[in-house]
């Protein structure tokens, strides 16, 4: 596991940071926080989430969602916007930092208010200093926006929660639209120049992280996270927070995964490892609710096509961003083709989603009008059930509850029989042999 993850593992932290804003002279006021990916270093290129922006936008949030609205220049927020970055050092940055009698930083939060000697082992760990950094442009991915609207707009949309908040959780309507307004909104950061740590750079000059096309990573491929849970807050334990899961599914540039995120690591990183350490996505939203139920899935964009519109919003920007775009990580990998959904292994096509009333789940064909699902979902008391299967045959067909198990028994099993013939779906052979696991 060490050997399929290390190099993955060693990019993620390399390029993790976080992100927090602020209102000059309005300390009081609190800030906003979220984590981010460090593209390229000297100059320093951050891109992290756009939701922490939307307290600060001239206009309102209503600027994100205006018809044209691709990107945003970093004019947009008020000049009281305030920025800082912090990641974790490298072991040479660390050296040089010693050598030149600059020792790193715990946070404030956990080591007190004034920076004292470098961290102990078991003390906490050394943390770069907080850095300056301004606005570039707020951006977002405009195949990502419209994916996300068919999917999840319509009537259906009341039953979905994006916010990190439960639907229990006191959060104003107001809040709420903010934050499903800046979903799909990126920011892209510099920092304000060290001439000192620029000199001692080195070979450290560039781009910190390659990033894969989503073509090059298919559905089912394992996944690595990496966020801060609660952004600017006690970084010094959540600081690049590592989660493994896989690529469940995708629809464009909007991927899933059943990584686990937590509020906070919006912006962060999504590595593959395969190819090693590539970047595949940021995080766009770490909890979702369906019908007031968590659902434990991540929503991501895909890094690629976010990047394409990055390099295209500063070359309108004006001259001065021009060289910037040239030092974004390249792609590489499949070409990015866009494709609706993955069909993934034939087996997959197998699957099929149940909706009864407000409940749902999955299921599985075994027959042209046969599908087995749990009994929690398709109760025998169910007058009628609707099955729809998955792209690229999509289909919607009603059946009803020929047999499920009773609420006593051990066994939570429902067959559904279908009015209509599922065409296109290949029937999963039942194993006969069974080999046991060590």
């Amino acid at each position: 596991m060490a050997r399929q993850w290390g190099p993955s593992m060693r990019a993620a932290e390399k390029a993790g940071c976080v992100v927090s804003a602020s209102r000059a002279g309005q300390a009081e006021a609190g800030s906003w926080s979220c984590s981010g990916v460090i593209l390229s270093r000297y100059p320093d290129l951050v891109l992290c989430h756009g939701g922490i922006f939307t307290p600060f936008l001239r206009a309102g949030s209503a600027a994100l969602t205006a018809a044209g609205a691709a990107f945003l220049p970093g004019d947009s927020c008020g000049d009281d916007l305030r920025l800082h970055v912090q990641w974790g050092p490298a072991a040479a940055s660390l050296a040089g930092r010693a050598e030149r009698g600059r020792p790193g930083l715990c946070t404030p939060q956990c080591a007190g208010p004034e920076p004292g000697p470098p961290a102990r082992p078991g003390g906490g760990r050394l943390l770069q200093p907080p850095r300056p950094a301004e606005l570039l442009l707020l951006l977002s991915c405009p195949a990502f926006r419209a994916h996300f609207a068919r999917l999840f707009g319509g009537e259906a949309a009341e039953q979905w929660r994006f916010a990190s908040a439960a639907p229990d959780d006191e959060v104003s309507e107001e809040e709420e639209e903010d934050q499903l307004r800046a979903l799909g909104w990126f920011a892209l950061l510099r920092l304000r120049p060290d001439p000192e740590e620029e000199a001692a750079a080195g070979e450290e000059r560039g781009p910190v992280v390659a990033v894969a096309s989503p073509g090059a990573v298919p559905k089912g491929a394992p996944l690595l996270a990496c966020g801060s849970p609660f952004g600017a807050f006690c970084p010094d334990i959540f600081l690049n927070t590592l989660s493994r899961g896989v690529l469940s599914n995708a629809a464009g540039p909007l991927l899933l995964t059943d990584a686990r995120c937590l509020p906070g690591t919006e912006g962060g990183g999504v590595f593959a490892a395969r190819p090693a350490g590539a970047l595949v996505a940021l995080v766009a939203a770490p909890l979702c609710w369906k019908a007031r139920e968590w659902v434990g899935l991540t929503l991501l964009c895909a890094a690629a096509p976010l990047l394409r519109a990055a390099r295209a919003a500063l070359g309108r920007l004006g001259p001065g961003t021009h060289a910037l775009a040239a030092l974004l990580p390249q792609e590489m990998g499949a070409v990015w083709g866009l494709p609706l959904r993955d069909p993934g292994p034939p087996w997959a096509a197998a699957a099929v989603l149940v909706e009864c009333g407000t409940v749902w789940g999955s299921g599985v064909a075994v027959g042209p009008r046969l599908v087995v699902t749990c009994r929690h979902v398709a109760p025998r008391e169910a007058a009628r059930v609707l099955v729809r299967t998955t792209p690229p045959k999509s289909a919607t067909i009603w059946g009803r509850v020929a047999f499920a198990t009773q609420e006593t028994s051990p066994y939570d099993v429902a067959v559904v029989s279908l009015e209509k013939d599922l065409h296109g779906v290949p029937l999963p052979v039942p194993a006969e042999h069974f080999h046991e696991g060590k």
